[in-house]
This record gives C-alpha cells, sequence and structure tokens, in this order.
C-alpha cells in the first residue's frame, strides 16, 4: 500500500504507547485516523495531540476484549470515515509469574485482551475492507516474546505467539485479496505496558499493582515508540509481513530455530522410527 494519503487507519490501544505513536506515523503520511482506547482522558488527549499536528481524527471507548465493543468501534469508524483500510490490532496487557502462582483471572484477562482482541478486531473489519475492494492491511502486535520464549512470561508469551501462528495463518487466505496480514513483534520499549493493570476489567478481578514480569527498567530502557510507529507505517507501505524493531535480538530467533532444528536432526537418526515410510501431505 505505497499510497496511504486519504486512506483511514484503526489504531486499538491508540491514546498512548505504540498506538499512538502509529497514529503519528499515518497522520503524517497523509491517512485518517480512529483511536480506539479503553481510557477515556488520555484518548481525548491523543485527539488533541493529532488534531494539533493537522491530522483528521477521531476516537471511540473500546474494550477489545467484548466483541460487540469492537464490532461498534469497526462501524464507527466506517460512520467517520466511508471506509477504512488499515487496521491496527495493538492493544495489549502484560502478566506472569512463576508456574502455578498465575491465576486463573490472570490468564483470562490476557487471553481476552491480546489474543480475543486481535480475533474480535480482524473478524469485525475484515468485512469493511473487502467492501470498498481497494486493499488493506492488518497490522497485529505480537512481541519478540512470540518469536522466543523467556521464563515467567508463558502467559503473555502463549498469548504473542497465538498472534503470529494466527497472523500468518490469515496473510495466506487473504492474500490473493490484495490484504497483507502483517504481525508486529517488537522488543522493549518506552511504554505503560508493565502498567496496564491499571485498566483491567472488574470481571477479571479489576486494577491491580504493576505487574511483575515486564520490569520497569527494562521497559524504561527500550526504545522510543516514534521509532515503531515509523517502522510499522513503513512496512506497510512494502507489505511486509514481519516487522521487527530491535535487529540485535536476530540471535535470539537464530539460537530458538537451531534447537529446533535440533529436534528434527534427532527424529531423522531416531531408530524408534526405522521404517516409517509416511509422507505428510503438502500443507498450505
Amino acid at each position: 500500500m505505497r499510497d496511504l494519503s486519504g486512506k483511514t487507519a484503526f489504531i486499538t490501544g491508540g491514546a498512548s504507547g505504540l498506538g499512538l505513536a502509529m497514529a503519528h506515523a499515518f497522520g503524517g503520511a497523509g491517512m485518517n485516523v480512529m483511536l480506539a482506547d479503553i481510557e477515556e482522558a488520555p484518548l481525548k488527549a491523543a485527539v488533541a495531540d493529532l488534531e494539533a499536528r493537522q491530522v483528521r481524527t477521531s476516537s471511540v471507548l473500546c474494550d477489545v476484549g467484548d466483541r460487540a465493543a469492537v464490532a461498534a468501534a469497526a462501524q464507527a469508524t466506517i460512520d467517520a470515515f466511508g471506509k477504512v483500510h488499515v487496521v491496527c490490532n495493538n492493544a495489549g496487557v502484560g502478566v506472569g509469574g512463576p508456574i502455578g502462582e498465575v491465576k486463573p483471572a490472570d490468564w483470562d484477562w490476557i487471553v481476552a485482551i491480546n489474543l480475543m482482541g486481535v480475533v474480535y478486531g480482524m473478524e469485525a473489519f475484515l468485512p469493511h475492507v473487502r467492501a470498498h475492494g481497494e486493499g488493506g492491511c492488518f497490522v497485529n502486535t505480537a512481541s519478540m516474546a512470540g518469536m522466543i520464549s523467556v521464563p515467567g512470561m508463558e502467559p503473555y508469551t502463549a498469548t504473542k505467539y497465538a498472534v503470529v501462528g494466527m497472523s500468518e495463518g490469515w496473510a495466506g487466505q487473504l492474500a490473493p485479496e490484495n490484504i497483507n496480514v502483517a504481525v508486529l513483534c517488537p522488543g522493549f520499549v518506552k511504554t505503560r505496558i508493565n502498567q496496564s493493570g491499571r485498566t483491567r476489567q472488574t470481571q477479571y478481578g479489576g486494577p491491580v499493582p504493576n505487574n511483575p514480569v515486564v520490569g520497569q527498567s527494562n521497559v524504561d530502557n527500550g526504545i522510543d515508540p516514534e521509532f515503531v510507529g515509523r517502522r510499522v507505517l513503513e512496512a506497510v507501505q512494502n507489505d511486509e509481513r514481519y516487522i521487527f524493531t530491535h535487529p540485535d535480538m536476530r540471535g535470539l530467533v537464530q539460537g530458538r530455530f537451531a534447537r529446533i532444528m535440533a529436534g528434527f536432526d534427532a527424529a531423522d537418526a531416531s531408530p524408534a522410527l526405522d521404517g516409517l515410510e509416511y509422507v505428510t501431505p503438502t500443507l498450505g
């Protein structure tokens, strides 16, 4: 999608952090921007910020863990701008802890927001993107935690691996329709992910203190979100599928892949599989 001028971007978690940085980048490219967030005051401030930058913008309160709320946000976007071309399923939360100590409500909360929020965004917006026939792009925010697993971050990692896997499958399905599905996998960025419990909904136990997994120092020493916003814009324009922002983390991914390949090597040499002549059918 090289020419974005006059097109519309929708962004969840748009009031701050990665979402607002994406809004800055898209707005700077001449796009209309629809911001969605669960926090009203920061959302109003973000709209004012974009308007001061001469970006045509609107906003909608939205809990991405609520399918009906996401569908309503999609309709509000169409009502405001007529069409939508870029959908950033970006809102996310963080929680983790030692095995056996992660509470059921923690699992329910992080799955509802990080995983199902992406599903709801895809389901709600795809018909609108298809309707205009001009192509489009979904950007689903995962994490480097969707590429490598760090002990103590299993709930977060589970949701981010899921976003990577789902996005890869959707990309294959939608490519023939000129709709790209990209997955964003940043490392540490100066956001408030470590404070995401401030917006925790009542059904998941209500607001909680800063989560202990995403360390304050790692977040505070991360890169500026504006770098990520500009990188996402670049990737959307270039029809990229994997959006990385921390190239120095390449070695960690290569190490994981090497361990996976070692597992295949062990299977090749396994006496337990002697005589196996099965050939797996072509997939995808």
